[in-house]
Order: C-alpha cells, then sequence, then structure tokens
C-alpha cells in the first residue's frame, strides 16, 4: 500500500465530498472546537480533521511525550537513576524530588507522564544523555526523523523558551511513535500509582471522561494555553487528536472523537474483488486473480472505485501467487490506496503429443 498524501481526507471532507454529498448538513458537520490549532488523525499519520495543524506554536508539558519516548528507547526501565541537584526545583509542576533520590526509569516516567514532573523531565535527560543539552539534541533528531517539519524542541519539561514549538500535527506524529510502545502507553493510561510516600494521580481527565480513551498528555503555560494530545480507540481503531491553545481541551477532544468514530470507518477495499485473465497455450483458458487484503480508514458513506491494471492474457505457465497486477482505489478520482493483484492457481503448459499418439 502507497502512503496517502496526509492531507487527502481533511480536504475532501472538509470541501467537495461533503458539499456535494450532504449539502444540507455541511454546517453542522463539524464540531465548534476553542482550539487555536487542532488535529485528528489515524495512526498512520493521515489527517481526518485539522484546523491550523501546520502552524507551529507553543506546546508546553506535551513536550514530555518526546522526552518519555527518547527515555524508553534509550534506557532500560529498571535502570536506577540518581537524582542531580541541579534537577531539582524547576519551577511548575514537579514530581518533588530531592538530590540524593533514587528512582528507577519506570518511576520518573510515572512522575513525568502523570503528574508531568518537570523535575522528573530533567533527570530522565541528564541520565540518559549526560547533559540537558546532548538529550535535546536527540530530541529534534528524532522529531526530524518523525517527519516533525514544524517542530523544535529547546529543552525536555515544555516550559517556555525561545524557540520551543511544534505543530498539532507533528504532536499527533509523534503520539503516533508514542503509542507503539507498549510500556509508555501502559503508564500514560494509569490514573494514579504509588512511589515511596507519594500518591502520583494523573492529571488526563479524558481517561474517565472518553470512552476508549488510552493516554495522553496534558500541558500549560501562560503563554501556551491548554495543550492536548490524546489516543482513543474504538471498535479495534485508534485515533490521536491534538489541540493547542484550547480552554475547551476536555470537551473538544471527546466532541472530536465522537465526530471521527461516527463518520470514519475501517473498510475493507479488497474482500469481494476478484478477476480473470485469459490463458494462452495453458491446460487451462482462464486463471483468477485475487487482491492482497487491503483496509483503509475512510469515511462511511462514500463510494471507493477499483481501477484494475492486468494483462489481457498471459502465457502459460503461471504460478500461484505470482504477481498479476494492481489495483488501485479512488474516492473522487484522488488515490486512497493500492494493493496487489495475483494468481489464485497455477495454469501449466499445455500438453502437446505428437498426432499419432493423440489417434491411438
Amino acid at each position: 500500500m502507497v502512503l496517502i498524501i496526509r492531507k487527502l481526507i481533511s480536504l475532501l471532507v472538509c470541501a467537495a465530498f461533503l458539499t456535494a454529498l450532504h449539502p444540507a448538513a455541511h454546517a453542522r458537520e463539524f464540531p465548534a472546537i476553542a482550539a487555536k490549532s487542532a488535529v485528528v488523525m489515524n495512526t498512520d499519520g493521515r489527517i481526518l480533521y485539522g484546523v491550523n495543524e501546520n502552524e507551529p506554536l507553543p506546546m508546553a508539558s506535551t513536550t514530555k511525550l518526546m522526552t518519555a519516548l527518547i527515555a524508553v528507547e534509550r534506557c532500560d526501565l529498571d535502570e536506577t537513576v540518581e537524582i542531580r541537584a541541579d534537577c531539582c526545583g524547576l519551577e511548575g509542576s514537579s514530581m518533588y524530588c530531592k538530590p540524593g533520590d533514587r528512582y528507577t526509569v519506570r518511576q520518573l516516567l510515572c512522575g513525568l507522564l502523570l503528574v508531568s514532573g518537570n523535575d522528573a523531565a530533567m533527570s530522565l535527560a541528564v541520565h540518559a544523555a549526560g547533559s540537558e543539552t546532548l538529550f535535546v539534541d536527540w530530541m529534534n533528531d528524532r522529531a526530524r526523523k518523525l517527519g516533525m517539519t514544524n517542530t523544535h524542541f529547546a529543552n525536555p519539561h515544555g516550559l517556555s523558551a525561545p524557540g520551543h514549538c511544534a505543530s498539532a500535527a507533528d504532536l499527533g506524529l509523534l503520539m503516533a511513535a508514542f503509542q507503539r510502545e507498549d510500556a509508555l502507553m501502559q503508564i500514560a493510561g494509569t490514573r494514579s500509582t504509588v512511589i515511596g510516600e507519594q500518591t502520583l494521580v494523573n492529571h488526563n481527565k479524558l481517561l474517565t471522561r472518553c470512552p476508549g480513551c488510552l493516554a495522553g498528555k496534558t500541558g500549560y503555560t501562560e503563554e501556551a494555553g491548554r495543550c492536548l494530545v490524546s489516543c482513543c480507540e474504538r471498535d479495534g481503531t485508534r485515533l490521536l487528536c491534538v489541540t493547542l491553545c484550547d480552554s475547551e481541551d476536555w470537551d473538544d477532544h471527546c466532541a472530536l472523537y465522537d465526530w471521527a468514530f461516527s463518520r470514519f470507518s475501517l473498510r475493507d477495499l479488497t474482500g469481494t474483488l476478484c478477476y480473470s485473465v485469459p490463458v494462452v497455450s495453458g491446460d487451462r483458458t482462464i486463471v483468477t486473480v485475487r487482491a492482497e487484503p487491503l483496509s483503509v480508514f475512510l469515511p462511511r458513506d462514500v463510494e471507493i472505485s477499483a481501477a484494475a491494471e492486468l494483462p489481457r492474457f498471459v502465457f502459460a505457465p503461471v504460478s500461484e501467487g505470482e504477481t498479476a497486477g494492481v489495483v488501485r482505489f479512488l474516492l473522487g478520482g484522488e488515490l486512497v490506496g493500492e494493493s496487489r493483484l495475483y494468481y489464485t492457481e497455477t495454469v501449466q503448459t499445455e500438453s502437446r503429443e505428437p498426432i499419432w499418439r493423440r489417434r491411438a
């Protein structure tokens, strides 16, 4: 399957698709949200809904999603971290680490993702990289590899700093990578945990307010406003939502997920497809062709057309499983996916016995 153009679905939904098919419903099709920037996307990065989704904005503590991702990629969860004095006493939210305290990486990740501890972020950074500067370099390098083209990290915690910003679409790509790490999803989806004498309660209210919410990360600074990144799963399909500078972020995430899951579904595009190709000089005259399975997250009520590229005929022998061609799936003339076509049976070359033997 080819990678679908990220803007395809949102452009189609926002423009010709809804206007042509549901003109009366167009005005009420999208939830009214308070966010300056927002995006809803599938876990493969395909955008279903976007508002200023590519605009770089302050991201506050949603930064910590990248800090956690780097930490889990670079460290063992059971490693012991001794807290340094220069990692303590940062402004803002805290795990209340003290110099000389000893935690595991897992415990610091709990402090990072549940209560958004800036001290936990710094402690993980200097433990993993030896310095904040090198860790931030790792963060920016990882962002480039994820395709986060409108993002720059200046620190591992998200406190306001010159040039520290990300777009909603980029944070969606970050959450897509985050949700592939089972350990991080387990931690970020924990409602509360006890570490030493502290009970850490998850700041993410979506875990109890939004059906199917698996994990997420909150953020707030005066400059950034309220920021929220989340992951939700319903009927076996995961979606991601990001809002930046949003005074109504809890309600907006719930509304956006309800909208997306009600209007889009994972559609099987190849299940009933079957073609046939004439065979020349074979022990049969026709060979059956089918498509490799392909499911794509698409609007529920639009018609998808299939265009098969196959030979007019084929010479024997033909081997089962051999590539026959390709079928492309189109929505309003735009490509939404393609699948390999293959022969489902083997066709041998026609037996050519001597004439005298045939007469016998």
